[in-house]
């Protein structure tokens, strides 16, 4: 069953240690979401943020879009291709789409990394199955799942998921009542373990009771000095994004 209150863990102190980097340190030449751009990251010393959709044999492949067209110039979605076949396109600095398992092979030396679940519609079990048979192979690891979609970390909290739950958000052209009621509804579905607020947001009453509550505020995607000075009082890390990497 799910967790029936909120900060259901206390060993999360690798979220608010450093800062993280948005799809990994990636600019003009290094793609996003790239083993060049992680590998660049852990050289830096930073911890990763990266996105995570199931190829279509159900494996967790590291990729922002639902559609391939932007980052590879193919055609058609990441679900309609099997993981040897993503792995077979080439990224704009011709790296490859990489694996979850990859990723976390890197990161077992002490990155902490964070896994954006990506959602497509209501089913979230073939999305978060691929990533939970993963992290059971890296218990290690000093890594968190985190989604806008709170009936995915309801997901992982029924299957006992020892591992920190964070709920994204923003309130971005949603309105002011509509954007309070769905976070609302969020927090009570997910009981998370974090949260992660959009920059743009805050300083939010939201943000601020989590923090009262005691769950680490991380907030994205932090690009500006004035951005890094907002999150500085009103959240507890960042998720950056460096365009001249």
């Amino acid at each position: 069953m799910p967790s029936s209150s909120y900060g259901r863990l206390s060993d999360v102190g690798f979220l608010t240690a450093r800062p993280f980097a948005h799809r990994g340190l990636h600019g003009a030449h290094v793609s996003e979401n790239g083993l060049a751009a992680f590998d660049a990251a852990i050289a830096a010393g930073v911890g990763i943020e990266c996105d995570v959709r199931p190829s279509r044999d159900g494996v967790a492949m590291v990729f922002h879009d639902a559609a391939l067209t932007r980052l590879t110039g193919a055609d058609g979605l990441v679900a309609d291709r099997t993981a040897q076949e993503l792995e077979e396109l080439s990224l704009a600095d011709g790296g490859r789409i990489p694996r979850l398992a990859s990723l976390l092979e890197r990161c077992a030396a002490g990155t902490p990394l964070l896994i954006e679940v990506k959602i497509d519609g209501w089913a979230v079990a073939p999305a978060c199955a691929p990533v939970a048979d993963a992290l059971a192979q890296h218990c290690g690891a000093s890594f968190a799942v985190m989604s806008f979609n709170p009936f995915a970390l309801r997901w992982f909290a029924r299957r006992g998921s020892a591992f920190p739950r964070g709920l994204v958000v923003t309130g971005q052209g949603k309105g002011r009542w509509r954007g309070r009621i769905e976070r609302a509804l969020a927090m009570t579905l997910a009981r998370p373990d974090f949260i992660a607020c959009d920059i743009r947001d805050l300083p939010s009453r939201f943000a601020a009771r989590a923090r009262a509550r005691g769950l680490p505020v991380l907030t994205w995607t932090v690009r500006t000095d004035a951005q890094r000075a907002v999150a500085a009082i009103h959240a507890d890390q960042i998720i950056f994004e460096d365009m001249h990497g």
